[in-house]
């Protein structure tokens, strides 16, 4: 294969992820993660960090992929995120907060778990499942499909993985997007429960 065949799939690629194509966040995923990840582990030395780091460095750069220029090579921009995203975690490592996951692990285990097991609570607690459901369906058909695998089927990243037919590591960055996403959604709807 020659350069110019690399770089015009590349932008056929870029140009997809542009318009919302799934496939083609997963091949720039699938080409970059193995470097995006050795970059993030020098700078935080810690191999779970960086594998957070990666998923969450892949998430902003497919929501702000709207914001990429050809002017630049698509590794560069992917780099400079990965190490800005390294920066705020350095930053903030000390700094307690919760996260997307503890926040979607609470709901759900407000709504599976719970010692008021009564008839009005059963009611209220079967509304909110279904008001949830509802929030997650509105999202585009890849995020309301994880959520719904992990946690209203409760799939195994691997068994989701298996399902939908990309790699784990796909799927956490589709499962971390789609938190954020639904989040961002239902944020006042989850406040007044």
């Amino acid at each position: 294969m020659e350069i110019n065949d690399a770089n015009n799939i590349e932008e056929n690629l870029l140009l997809a992820a542009k318009n919302g194509h799934q496939k083609a966040f997963t091949a720039l995923m699938e080409k970059y993660q193995k470097s995006v990840y050795h970059l993030i582990l020098k700078i935080v030395k810690s191999p779970e960090d960086a594998e957070n780091l990666t998923i969450v460095a892949f998430s902003k750069a497919f929501d702000h992929i709207d914001q990429y220029s050809a002017d630049y090579a698509f590794s560069t921009w992917l780099y400079k995120i990965s190490s800005n995203t390294c920066i705020d975690f350095l930053r903030k490592k000390n700094v307690p907060k919760i996260s997307l996951d503890d926040e979607a692990k609470n709901i759900t285990d407000h709504l599976k778990y719970s010692t008021n097991s009564t008839p009005e609570y059963d009611m209220i607690k079967a509304q909110r499942i279904d008001k949830l459901q509802a929030a997650v369906n509105t999202l585009d058909t890849v995020f309301s499909r994880v959520l719904t695998l992990r946690y209203f089927k409760e799939y195994s990243y691997e068994e989701m993985a298996e399902e939908l037919g990309v790699s784990v590591g796909t799927i956490k960055v589709q499962l971390h997007r789609a938190k954020k996403k639904l989040m961002e959604n239902f944020k006042t709807e989850i406040e007044s429960w």
